[in-house]
């Protein structure tokens, strides 16, 4: 257990937003599967897993994404983008108007966040894209209406290494203690 555990501490540590992706390296599809076990691995309301991944290699495609994403390039550059949408319905199946407005997105983002701690974990980067036109990703990737994207994730190799992490403010800044 202690393995899983230092492994965990520093693929959370070392987890930062990678824009930049070697060219020359694609990601092979076994890896993606990889990381779609992981994702799928997140708790869900209800176990209702109301997520959907599209998993773009099509370069126009990717560019439409771009596009989407407030011509955010980087992710035309990344040999492989996973969008992630959520099915708003499957948990108001459940759950009602609270399962469509607030647990189908804290499922996806459970997640997205499992995805990208496993990106980390294979060595590659990933960067968590959550500014973007929904109606322009959802004609690119050709979406069922109910479904709704609410994470971009390109991912690739790095082409480069940060020099440090992003700053974090002080959990006695974030954190109260009601005793």
């Amino acid at each position: 257990m202690g393995r899983r555990t230092v492994d965990f501490w520093q693929a959370l540590e070392a987890r930062h937003s990678v824009r930049a992706f070697d060219r020359e390296r694609d990601v092979p599809p076994g890896m993606v599967t990889r990381l779609l076990e992981a994702a799928i691995r997140a708790p869900s309301a209800g176990n209702c897993q109301p997520w959907q991944f599209y998993i773009v290699r099509n370069q126009e495609t990717k560019r439409a994404l771009a596009q989407a994403a407030l011509n955010q390039r980087f992710l035309s550059e990344a040999p492989v983008v996973v969008v992630v949408c959520g099915d708003q319905e499957r948990s108001a199946s459940r759950y009602g108007d609270r399962g469509r407005h607030l647990y189908y997105l804290q499922d996806t983002a459970a997640a997205t966040q499992n995805l990208l701690l496993a990106v980390v974990a294979l060595g590659l980067g990933a960067c968590w894209v959550g500014a973007f036109d929904e109606e322009a990703a959802a004609r690119a990737l050709d979406l069922d209406p109910q479904l709704r994207p609410v994470a971009m994730i390109p991912i690739g190799y790095p082409a480069e290494r940060p020099s440090s992490g992003t700053e974090r403010l002080p959990l006695d800044v974030v954190t109260k203690t009601i005793a």
